[in-house]
């Protein structure tokens, strides 16, 4: 598995222009991150209405929090923020009785909104990605979480261990691990993957 470099942060000039008060600036940002907030949200969440209350609410976070933003890559920060949300809404979900649950099919249906595209969903492209997908719901928990923060949202190691709170070996581990048990999943989705190479890390 190869390294991630730590690059420069290309929403940075962005994050400037915001703490500057730059209303068209802050506009941009947020549509260029939604969709990667909303998919996380609703890998999380698997329910459309609970996916956008969350991507509005971590916006309204890091509006009020982004002068306290430290530095890093802005991406990263947010989807610690989103994902902190969502282990918030699944913790009041187990206090209270469940509402009235939704169809199976309106769950496989959830698309993020149309202005936001949702990185989870764009693997869905073509035959290939959605056998990818189809393994995804087969893998343990940690381990589909590993895939979509690394392989899907893009974060480096170092980025995901701060948003889990795990040392760094721990999610080396976990990551080597969860593309192992994707790998084993995707043959037994398709065996013919077992004729073609495997992805570089």
């Amino acid at each position: 598995m190869t390294t991630q470099a730590a690059g420069p942060d290309p929403h940075a000039a962005l994050v400037e222009r915001c703490r500057r008060g730059d209303d068209l600036a802050w506009e941009q940002l947020v549509r260029g991150c939604q969709g990667r907030v909303y998919g996380l949200a609703w890998h999380y969440l698997r329910s459309v209405e609970d996916a956008r209350d969350v991507t509005q609410e971590a916006f309204v976070r890091v509006y009020r929090q982004l002068d306290a933003f430290e530095g890093g890559r802005f991406l990263a920060w947010l989807l610690r923020i989103t994902r902190n949300l969502c282990i918030d809404q699944l913790r009041r979900r187990k206090a209270r009785p469940p509402a009235e649950d939704l169809p199976a099919d309106e769950h496989e249906s959830a698309l993020p909104p149309d202005t936001a595209p949702n990185p989870e969903q764009a693997w869905l492209t073509d035959g290939r990605k959605r056998t990818v997908h189809a393994a995804l719901a087969r893998l343990s928990a940690a381990s589909r979480e590993m895939i979509l923060l690394k392989e899907i949202q893009g974060l480096r190691l170092d980025e995901i261990a701060r948003l889990l709170g795990l040392p760094l070996g721990t999610v080396k581990s976990r990551s080597t691990r969860a593309r192992i048990e994707l790998a084993r999943q995707v043959l037994a989705v398709d065996p013919s993957y077992a004729g073609t190479s495997r992805p570089r890390g």
